[in-house]
């Protein structure tokens, strides 16, 4: 049975599938969730970053969940190593964090703030501070690790963070969502405030992929597992479209054979909720929207229909997670 978790920008929900429905069940509120991760070897064990709380852990699908005690209060990304099962969190101001007991206690990488180009990051709607959007550790090596600063770079460790590389050659410097490629080894995805790209060599270098695309504002990023040459992103026009409460005209778009199609085929164009997130699972894409729509292809992008979601309301979105 497929789980999702969403954050909400308020709490957290669990999307529990059945058959061809979810059923949604809220099991965390008013703590301001930003992001989500769940433990790929444990579909009850959820993590979620807070704005201004830290992390907190559930480890019975969502009933109760624990501070993990964090050092800094604002965390906008959290991951789980398919690896070897290391927790990351990375905050504002921008700092990494490794935890290799669950949670229980961690260890601040912060050789990565001695990088050259630390001086000059700045999230734009808060120029005196900037924020760790996002943490991909690699699922094919436990010491490989990438990590998207908004707005400052994207930065490359090959020690677990003991050490880091500078931005690297090719990327977007405003990193919203990084992926790995689930089943070829030194295959990454990048999806940012000017466009996408990708790596063949393990995040050491990137290559533009823009070509097709009538959005630039990349926001979201998902790799097809089923079809190592088909990713997935999600783009608007920009910044403001995509964040100020407005109609964001965004859309969704595939990426395969080198070519960057806009995905149709009953998914709303343009989507005027933001796709903040993508999910892509065995058989199953799913697009997340918002305002807490949630829809689905399970034909690798063709055909799209809104899913069916029971239970609680999902009224809003900011991340969702594939247990």
């Amino acid at each position: 049975m497929p789980r999702l978790w969403a954050a909400t920008g308020d709490g957290v929900v669990r999307i529990d599938g059945v058959g061809a429905e979810w059923t949604a069940t809220r099991v965390l509120d008013g703590v301001g969730a930003q992001c989500v991760a769940a433990d790929p070897t444990d579909a009850d064990v959820a993590y979620a970053g807070l704005r201004d709380g830290g992390v907190r852990r559930t480890r019975d699908a969502g009933s109760a969940w624990e501070d993990c005690d964090l050092p800094e209060p604002g965390v906008f990304s959290v991951a789980v190593s398919p690896a070897d099962g290391a927790v990351y969190a990375g905050t504002e101001p921008s700092r990494v964090f490794c935890s290799d007991d669950g949670g229980a206690t961690w260890e601040a990488l912060d050789a990565l703030l001695d990088l050259p180009s630390r001086p000059g990051w700045r999230f734009p709607p808060r120029p005196w501070t900037s924020h760790v959007r996002w943490i991909a550790p690699s699922p094919h090596d436990a010491d490989l690790l990438l990590v998207g600063i908004e707005l400052g770079g994207l930065m490359r460790s090959t020690d677990r963070g003991r050490t880091w590389q500078d931005h690297r050659p090719g990327a977007q410097r405003d990193v919203h969502a990084l992926a790995w490629d689930p089943r070829v080894r030194d295959r990454a995805f990048e999806a940012g405030g000017g466009g996408v790209a990708f790596s063949e060599d393990a995040g050491e270098s990137w290559r533009a992929a823009d070509d097709g695309m009538d959005r630039h504002y990349a926001w979201a990023v998902a790799v097809d597992p089923d079809v190592p040459e088909r990713w997935f992103v999600s783009a608007s026009t920009g910044p403001f479209a995509a964040h100020g409460g407005g109609d964001p005209e965004a859309a969704v778009y595939r990426r395969r054979d080198g070519d960057w199609q806009r995905v149709d085929g009953g998914l709303p164009h343009p989507l005027r909720s933001m796709p903040y997130a993508l999910v892509a699972l065995p058989g199953r894409v799913i697009v997340g929207l918002r305002d807490g729509q949630l829809w689905e292809s399970s034909d690798g992008g063709e055909r799209w229909s809104a899913s069916v979601v029971r239970g609680d309301s999902l009224p809003a979105l900011q991340a969702l997670a594939a247990a």
